[in-house]
């Protein structure tokens, strides 16, 4: 659960899967079940076009089969399923996933600019997959190739993970900010959710998209827009203007007021949302009974007593959330205004 965030509503999706209809190993339909399981909003299930290693024992001329038979399994369900498809090629090319698309099968095609000029003709928002891969790049760092600057400049090339599976990469996050992409999150899923996350205590990488409304089409237009935050388990990676915001919704001031006789202040927090939260007093009050660096576990409170010197009407409570990042090494300072009573 991420709340909304005031002028949006937050969609949690995971936009980078795959099914036995390119190199995972399960039904398209298992993938919805997983969702629906995980309460996400979106997914989609974007299969390799050119990456076929199951196509003897399950031959499909259609790259579209597997789209169809999840919105079958989702249908009457609420989770949207958007269309997309894995433009596969060797380095310096690299992978990347094209949402939004209407046909996967004109996505073929032996030179490597006709899939994107062919997707971005069909509308499609087009993110650059785990540029940190070590099978792309031996260094585990990304490197823009000229391709990508080319697509980049072609309107062809939109987004970039900058978390794909367990990896972060600050160094993708850097050329997410330097050429304006969207930064997504990933689980990049092959066999279960359940083996790979959930039994693991935690969750599967998501995007929080916040568009207008709970639709394909706003979600469209806020992916384009850049009003992304990506977050794995206790990591969230984001711009300010949707970061800071987030973080302020996901914990819930339920109280403040001054221990009898006492000049400290007592606050109840509560983290409503489904990651476990780091924080760092910044404050120029200290705490009693408490370190300056401590933890609001997912779904539950906790009590700061603040050291005041003096009884206040009105305190900025300020933290600095250690687990989150709005650029390579920088956490996000967030505040919430305390009126004790």
């Amino acid at each position: 659960m991420y709340p909304d965030i005031p002028g949006y509503v937050t969609i949690k999706a995971d936009l980078h899967q795959h099914t036995v209809f390119s190199d995972g190993e399960v039904w398209p339909s298992i993938r919805v079940m997983e969702a629906l399981r995980e309460n996400l909003d979106a997914i989609s299930l974007t299969e390799h076009l050119e990456y076929q290693p199951h196509k003897e024992d399950i031959p499909h001329p259609d790259r579209n089969r597997s789209y169809v038979l999840a919105m079958q399994e989702a249908e009457n369900h609420g989770l949207m399923i958007i269309h997309g498809s894995e433009i596969t090629r060797d380095s310096p090319i690299g992978h990347s996933n094209a949402l939004f698309i209407s046909d996967a099968n004109t996505l073929l095609d032996e030179d490597p600019k006709v899939p994107f000029s062919e997707a971005k003709k069909q509308g499609a928002f087009i993110f650059w997959n785990h540029p940190a891969w070590y099978r792309q790049s031996p260094s585990g760092n990304p490197i823009i190739s000229e391709f990508q600057l080319e697509r980049i400049k072609a309107g062809e090339l939109h987004g970039i993970e900058v978390i794909n599976e367990y990896d972060y990469a600050e160094e993708s996050l850097a050329i997410a900010m330097e050429h304006n992409l969207t930064i997504m999150g990933t689980s990049d899923i092959h066999g279960l959710i359940d083996w790979q996350y959930l039994e693991k205590g935690g969750h599967r990488p998501i995007t929080l998209v916040f568009a207008r409304e709970k639709s394909p089409e706003s979600m469209k237009e806020a992916l384009f827009s850049g009003k992304t935050v990506a977050v794995y388990n206790s990591l969230f990676v984001g711009k300010p203007e949707f970061l800071i915001p987030l973080l302020h919704a996901c914990v819930q001031v339920n109280s403040a007021n001054y221990i009898p006789n006492t000049d400290i202040l007592k606050v109840e927090l509560e983290n409503v949302s489904s990651s476990d939260l780091l924080f760092e007093n910044k404050m120029e009050y200290t705490f009693y009974s408490k370190p300056p660096v401590f933890e609001i576990p997912a779904k539950k409170k906790a009590i700061l007593q603040i050291k005041t010197l003096e009884r206040k009407e009105i305190i900025m409570l300020r933290l600095n959330a250690l687990g989150a990042y709005t650029a390579p090494g920088v956490h996000p300072e967030v505040q919430w205004e305390l009126k004790p009573e």
